[in-house]
């Protein structure tokens, strides 16, 4: 297992929209690239991607939390 921490501070989105469904779920296979959530940092999203190819065990956050640097949001395994 693994994890993939935030690389700024900001809130944390699981989906793009609240009317959207998640970029993720526990479980998904994701690619390098990918999007598996969003950090708004004044009122710009930043997209966090995937950068290899994994499964996600765990979603540490919810929609509308606080996250800072460092902080992990998702657990991986590898695939």
């Amino acid at each position: 297992m693994s994890t993939v921490e935030a690389q700024m501070p900001g809130v944390f989105y699981r989906r793009p929209s609240p009317e959207a469904d998640p970029y993720i779920e526990p479980g998904s296979v994701v690619r390098p690239g990918q999007t598996i959530g969003l950090i708004e940092v004044m009122k710009t999203f930043n997209e966090i991607k995937a950068e290899r190819d994994c499964r996600v065990s765990k979603i540490l956050l919810d929609d509308g939390d606080e996250v800072d640097i460092g902080q992990t949001m998702f657990e991986v395994d590898d695939v």
